[in-house]
């Protein structure tokens, strides 16, 4: 048999802007917001699963946020416009046919965003810039090692759906408390270990408790930038786990505001 190919590639996209509007929202669980965007999506592309688009949020008093165009210069904001508030999210799910786009949203309490989502409904708007790239990981690995907190969630899950079978994934989740778990799913042979905070439990202490399976494999991380940070360390320099099978990522930092990088030496 022919080995899988796996390369890790990345990709590039046409930038684009995009004013969308609300179609629906539902609880995924009490802390987690789906809404669901419908508008001028034809040419959207997401090819991975953790792809992130700039999500731009009304200021108070506005029922639309300014939006910026491309042009030959690069981004060009209207003039005299101010620029809205804008946070990084992942493409949920991308529906070409029903030419719908989902977005998740941790309802966390501040911010502009889960300020936003807590009163979305039917009908508001919102903008959308990007992806501008996509890094994407073969689903033909022996097995998936996925980490994070419930900001990673909807990346894990959009993953999960993505594999195939015969391969294994294993999640390592950390959430407020159990009513902040959602369903997971998956082709894959997956198994679950959740991380409960409110017990005072951490990534790193369930990833150092995990028994990794044989073969070849990738891990994927993210969420705060410490936590993260302690995860990677740990696979790179006690589970000599090669760097370029993995990938990790902040989210969010605490103590500051619109954090979003890839965490490398």
């Amino acid at each position: 048999m022919t080995a899988p190919d796996l390369t890790v590639q990345r990709v590039r996209h046409a930038l684009r802007f995009r004013l969308l509007e609300v179609r629906r929202t539902r609880l995924v669980t009490p802390q987690l917001l789906r809404v669901t965007l419908a508008g001028d999506l034809a040419d959207f592309v997401s090819a991975s699963f953790d792809d992130h688009i700039k999500v731009f949020f009304p200021a108070p008093g506005q029922d639309r946020p300014a939006l910026p165009t491309v042009g030959p210069d690069g981004v060009v904001w209207p003039e005299g416009a101010a620029r809205p508030a804008a946070r990084d999210y992942t493409p949920r799910h991308y529906d070409p046919a029903a030419g719908e786009l989902d977005i998740e949203f941790v309802l966390h309490g501040d911010g502009p965003a889960a300020s936003w989502a807590a009163q979305a409904k039917a009908g508001q708007f919102i903008g959308v810039g990007g992806p501008r790239g996509s890094f994407v990981i073969p689903t033909g690995f022996d097995w998936h090692l996925l980490v994070g907190d419930e900001t990673a969630l909807p990346a894990i899950a959009r993953r999960l759906e993505e594999l195939p079978a015969g391969c294994r994934a294993i999640v390592v989740a950390e959430v407020p408390g159990a009513d902040a778990r959602p369903a997971l799913a998956s082709a894959a042979a997956l198994e679950v270990h959740w991380v409960h905070r409110d017990a005072g439990a951490t990534l790193e202490q369930a990833v150092r408790a995990l028994a990794l399976p044989a073969g070849e494999g990738y891990a994927w991380a993210a969420g705060e930038t410490a936590a993260i940070r302690a995860v990677r360390a740990h696979l790179v320099g006690e589970r000599g786990i090669d760097k370029s099978r993995i990938r990790a990522a902040s989210y969010w930092k605490q103590g500051e505001i619109a954090v979003h990088e890839t965490l490398e030496d």
